[in-house]
């Protein structure tokens, strides 16, 4: 069987390793499952997710020129709700961001007042470093 970019096809779990899983495709083919493919989530560790043996479906993502096989199995099951991504994977909807309707004139007289406050506590331990404001050295 010759292996297209883009299909989906059956593989199982041959190793696991800190970087990724390496998966038994049919016709002896053999491709990595890199850790940023295996999950939709932050995945930490490969084998919280897959055991050696398991059967797995899998997206063909790229073949290389040496015929590296690289694999996705989180753009082989597009449960992820969104719109598909430019690789064809599917990408999470962002929350909606709510914006400060605070004027320029406001942020600048908070920054102006919080600066001011630092630079009096900055003085106040210096001072006090120093034996007070008339002492000389």
């Amino acid at each position: 069987m010759s292996l297209l970019v883009g299909t989906i096809v059956e593989g199982t779990v041959t190793s696991i390793t800190n970087f990724g899983a390496f998966i038994e495709l049919s016709g002896g083919v053999t491709g990595l499952v890199h850790i940023s493919e295996v999950a939709d989530a932050y995945v930490k560790d490969v084998n919280d997710y897959l055991k050696v043996k398991d059967k797995v479906k899998v997206k063909v993502i790229n073949i290389d020129v040496k015929g590296k096989v690289g694999l996705s199995i989180k753009q082989a099951n597009p449960s992820s709700v969104g719109s598909p991504s430019r690789t064809g994977g599917f990408r999470k909807e962002r929350p909606k961001v709510k914006f400060n309707k605070e004027t320029f004139e406001d942020k600048l007289a908070k920054f102006m007042k919080e600066s001011d406050e630092k630079q009096l506590e900055f003085r106040k331990s210096t001072d006090a470093k120093r034996g007070g404001r008339g002492s000389s050295r």
